[in-house]
């Protein structure tokens, strides 16, 4: 495990004029919004894509977890490449491999190569996402400015992901399926020009190396326990096909722990999580988006599965919630300022736990009004509330050098909490309809992913209001 990659020691570069503080917000928050778009935008292009390739329902999950996989598994490689090598570079880099992927996954004939093109996607956005947060917190003075600017960075990050039912509904029924990728190569293209030109390059580099066989152990260990959970829709789980990976994986991700504490230059520092406000808020997002990453998905296939919508009209029943993320994370700074970021997490927690309790009483023959607007508003003016505390308190406590691996993990604790929360969520819904397709028998086995759904949001604002600490901590060093 000692296989590493000297940085360079130069720590900033060349002074240059900076550029101004929203210019640099703005083009983090636009490579924000496009990795995240791309983990939902393909959800109601499914159907289509199944059509067009020949891909079969575990086909499906995995287009949709190849992605968020390989952008959970390589997140903390992504942030402390950027803290040694530099923000900027990284995130040229890694929006570069994103939108090179986004066109080989458009042009894709078979569905292997699909699946490579947004394993690959996936790998970009993992360097990516970690420079777009640690770009706003590195430009943003500590106190209200950047809690502002972090709801801003919430608020397109949720947007992202509320939008792309919406987005890709309206490609899906105007040109293809391909389309909910090919976008992201014109947009991809115009982000990179603009950020090459503005933003300027800044680093943590002190010598420290980059831990690859870390990244390759955490990839390699969460890839198989989702592999491994995705495998119970169709063997259960005391199958050897289930046990297996299951423990192959939590034996890998020992590993990644155990190499960790021994390395000099670990990839994640365990002695982050000593600090209170980074360890509770990254549990607090994993269990978030174990039931948020799901919601999209379950209530994109219940519009058009049991409802009978288009794309289009799939797209279009989840513009208000599109809009409740963002509300909610902009009055979010307000009321941590009256309240503190622990209260607002906790409040946001319990709207959205109520708006799946709200879904989980859906019907086949359900009215948009009940059935999909108002608690999907619910869920998510939830998840914009509770997204800005939680990610402030993640980031709070840890020293310049550490701010990119931090960055990583809170994406890759929201990010593998969906992935992981997907698979065991599709597990659910199919030992609960039992192979029937009927519009009866799909409609139970979604609700009873809500009912699920609505129990760990619950925990989780147990937990929030338990564990979190009232205010940030200071950032040490």
């Amino acid at each position: 495990m000692t296989l590493m990659l000297e940085a360079p020691d130069t720590t900033r570069a060349p002074a240059r004029t900076a550029p101004p503080v929203w210019l640099v917000v703005a083009l983090a928050c636009a490579g924000q919004f496009l990795v995240v778009l791309d983990i939902s935008v393909v959800n109601v292009a499914l159907p289509s894509v199944r059509g067009g390739l020949a891909l079969d329902e575990q086909g499906l999950q995995w287009v949709v977890n190849a992605y968020s996989i390989a952008f959970a598994g390589f997140m903390l490689l992504g942030g402390r490449a950027g803290d040694l090598y530099g923000r900027k570079r990284m995130f040229l880099v890694g929006l570069g491999l994103f939108t090179a992927a986004s066109l080989a996954g458009g042009l894709a004939q078979e569905g292997w190569q699909l699946l490579v093109a947004r394993a690959v996607q996936g790998l970009g956005a993992a360097v990516l996402a970690p420079s777009t947060l640690t770009l706003v917190t590195s430009a943003v003075p500590e106190g209200a400015a950047r809690a502002r600017a972090i709801a801003t960075w919430t608020a397109v990050g949720a947007g992202g992901g509320a939008a792309g039912g919406f987005v890709g509904g309206v490609l899906v029924e105007t040109l293809s399926w391909r389309w909910v990728l090919l976008i992201n190569v014109p947009v991809g293209a115009v982000v990179l020009a603009a950020a090459a030109g503005w933003i300027t390059e800044s680093r943590a580099g002190d010598g420290r190396r980059l831990d690859l066989p870390g990244a390759v152990l955490v990839t390699a260990g969460l890839a198989t326990l989702a592999y491994g959970v995705s495998q119970t829709e169709a063997a259960g789980w005391t199958a050897v096909s289930t046990v297996v990976p299951l423990c192959a994986g939590l034996a890998l991700v020992a590993l990644f722990l155990l190499a960790e504490a021994r390395a000099r230059s670990p990839l994640m520092p365990l002695g982050l999580l000593k600090l209170r406000s980074v360890a509770s808020a990254n549990v607090a997002m994993f269990l978030s988006g174990s039931a948020m990453f799901c919601m999209w998905f379950f209530m994109t296939l219940y519009a058009q599965n049991v409802l009978g919508y288009t794309p289009l009209e799939a797209g279009l029943a989840l513009v208000p919630s599109s809009i409740a993320v963002i509300v909610g994370s902009k009055v979010a700074p307000r009321l941590m300022r009256a309240t503190g970021p622990r209260a607002v997490a906790v409040l946001g927690t319990l709207v959205a736990t109520a708006g799946f309790a709200w879904q989980s009483t859906m019907t086949a023959d359900g009215d948009y009004l009940t059935a999909i607007m108002v608690p999907g508003v619910l869920m998510m003016l939830g998840a914009g509330l509770a997204g800005t505390p939680l990610a402030s308190l993640a980031t709070s406590g840890a020293a310049p050098e550490e701010a990119g691996v931090v960055s990583g993990l809170v994406n890759t604790s929201r990010t593998m909490g969906g992935s992981l929360g997907l698979a065991v969520m599709a597990t659910i819904a199919a030992a609960r309809t039992n192979g029937a397709d009927t519009p009866e028998a799909l409609t139970e086995g979604y609700a009873l992913v809500f009912t699920t759904g609505t129990a760990v949001l619950a925990l989780g604002a147990l937990l929030m209001w338990a564990w979190l600490p009232r205010t940030p901590a200071r950032q040490a060093g």
